[in-house]
């Protein structure tokens, strides 16, 4: 199968080509390389690539829409997974042209290649962080989402529209993965788990936001690619005209799909440090603040939709992920100082 993925230098593309690469997929990888975080970490993850014959990388922005429509029309994909766009939600409130630009013009020149070319089915990234001034946890995808609470959740939210929009009149199956705090090796460097333990390690106080209040579905990386590729290999169905059905928020008589791709463990910040801690066996020097602006308190996902649908559920506990995150931690940094 021809999959197209977005964003392959990027934490989550970069672990959903390496899969799909082992099963047997040709991969097409499209990344700029921008310089949001630590260009050598995004040239480390595409290393892990190469070796793969049925790989091929193009260095491309997707609100190019000239480059775009060349990939779409040279690769002819199958299937797409969208991973790339502007993250960050803090990083919104400074820089808000930047997740207009990825987030909105180069979605939309995804849904165009989509819709000239046939591709069978669209996956791409949502957020939690759409669930915005909800208070009512855990977060399902019945929930209305009509209150975000940055730049970066309303883009999101609007790139749902937009894939409804293109599934309603193209009959284009698409999914919409809505991730919960992901984290683990090859993770982020503007994330809390790489933050924290790159400053506990050398001896640095860490900024915890809230008061240490925080609770958060972490998702450990491994989890999150199994539930993109059972839900790439399972398009959603349009209805019939005429079948009898009720359309809810998480899906409609168009071959539309939205999915909660998060742990239902909800955990505290403050274990989550502690096991962060624990494995650098190193006490965190901590400056208590209050909460920043477009943070949300809480998160937790209800996941019953994903497991009915395709029998996904996460499997590794905080403590295991942060482990592995830190053992794949030292190990980068001895790489990166030699």
């Amino acid at each position: 199968m021809r999959v197209l993925v977005t964003g392959t230098a990027g934490f989550i593309g970069n672990h959903v080509a390496k899969v799909l690469l082992e099963r047997g997929d040709n991969v097409l990888g499209v990344d700029n390389l921008n310089d949001y975080y630590d260009v050598s970490l995004k040239k480390a993850r595409l290393k892990r690539l190469e070796s793969f014959t049925s790989y091929e990388d193009v260095r491309a922005s997707v609100e190019d829409r000239e480059a775009m429509e060349a990939v779409f029309e040279r690769f002819q994909p199958e299937r797409v997974v969208h991973l790339a766009a502007q993250a960050g939600v803090r990083y919104s409130v400074e820089n808000p042209h930047a997740y207009i630009q990825s987030n909105l013009v180069g979605f939309l020149h995804i849904l165009e290649g989509c819709r000239r070319h046939n591709v069978k089915h669209l996956v791409y990234a949502s957020s939690s962080s759409v669930y915005g001034g909800n208070t009512k946890l855990p977060f399902s995808e019945s929930d209305a989402v009509d209150h975000p609470l940055s730049l970066y959740a309303a883009t999101k939210r609007s790139n749902e529209l937009m894939a409804h929009t293109y599934s309603s009149l193209y009959q284009i199956p698409t999914s919409g993965l809505r991730f919960f705090t992901v984290y683990g090796p090859w993770g982020r460097p503007d994330m809390a788990l790489y933050l924290f333990a790159e400053k506990i390690a050398k001896g640095l106080p860490i900024d915890v936001f809230n008061h240490g209040n925080h609770k958060r579905s972490f998702t450990y990386i491994d989890d999150i690619v199994d539930g993109v590729i059972r839900i790439l290999d399972r398009p959603p169905i349009g209805k019939e005209a005429g079948e009898a059905y009720q359309a809810t928020p998480a899906d409609s008589r168009a071959p539309y799909s939205i999915f909660n791709l998060g742990s239902d463990q909800c955990v505290d910040l403050m274990q989550y440090i502690h096991a962060i801690e624990m494995e650098l066996g190193k006490k965190a020097q901590i400056n208590f603040l209050p909460i920043q602006m477009g943070d949300v308190p809480s998160t937790e996902a209800s996941i019953d939709r994903a497991e009915k649908l395709t029998q996904w559920r996460p499997k590794t506990q905080v403590r295991e992920g942060v482990a592995a995150f830190i053992d794949w931690f030292k190990n980068y940094q001895q790489g990166a100082a030699s």
